[in-house]
């Protein structure tokens, strides 16, 4: 999905990801964990992007798995704050986090795995 590279669009990114979850049956738990991963990756790479250009993200489903990649146009050479509260939360929420920076654009992939569910009850 692209959209213009704003604060305000990436509610529009956030409800397509929670609604691509809901299809691989994450619970409202990991959903809700899910749209919080994707607003801080978008706020990360927000930061760094050029004026003018475009916010795009791309999902990749897996069985009871997306990974999700938001990008920017950005200049090359950026250290992004590993310390920071965002990234926390990224790595905490996310089981798989990376950022590169690639033909001019700031990625940040992660991947999250729906929970395991419910086991049943014992004998």
């Amino acid at each position: 999905m692209r959209l213009p590279a704003e604060r305000a669009y990436v509610s529009v990114l956030r409800t397509l990801t929670a609604g691509l979850a809901a299809r691989l049956d994450f619970t409202i738990d990991d959903i809700e964990d899910l749209r919080i991963v994707v607003g801080e990756a978008c706020a990360i790479v927000l930061s760094e992007a050029t004026a003018g250009g475009d916010l795009l993200g791309r999902f990749t489903l897996g069985q009871r798995e997306l990974g999700v990649d938001v990008s920017v146009p950005a200049t090359e050479g950026h250290a992004l704050d590993e310390d920071s509260f965002a990234w926390q939360v990224l790595t905490t929420l996310a089981g798989d986090v990376a950022a590169s920076t690639t033909e001019g654009r700031l990625h940040l992939r992660m991947v999250v795995r729906a929970s395991a569910l419910d086991a049943p009850a014992g004998p």
